[in-house]
């Protein structure tokens, strides 16, 4: 199971909600990645996410994306269902685990 965001999503990512404009982590999130994150669960399967070929990504865009999937689920360890391909910027990868952190730092209450 595989998302290429560039051709499945935009090649120009967002910002943060939908109300903020176009092409926004939230509806990255609502359209692709919780749908598709949970089909893999239930298959026990990885899915596979393709930074590559966009102009970018706003650190509002993966914060709402990958922070917020972590609270509408309120679960940890999500990225053990995802495999984050990301050559063109090699810091995606450390970012993302930073949001991630924080968001299950606040689903436990701060703990």
């Amino acid at each position: 199971m595989k998302i290429v965001i560039a051709k499945d999503f935009s090649d120009t990512p967002g910002g943060r909600k939908i109300s903020e404009g176009e092409f926004s982590g939230e509806l990255f999130r609502q359209q692709l990645l919780l749908p598709k994150y949970e089909e893999a669960v239930k298959k026990n399967d990885k899915l596979e996410i393709d930074f590559d070929g966009a102009f970018g990504y706003p650190p509002s865009f993966l914060d709402e994306a990958f922070g917020g999937l972590v609270k509408i689920l309120n679960k940890k360890n999500i990225l053990e269902n995802i495999v984050i391909i990301s050559n063109d910027d090699l810091t995606i990868e450390r970012r993302i685990k930073k949001y991630i952190a924080d968001a299950e730092k606040e689903i436990m209450g701060g703990k």
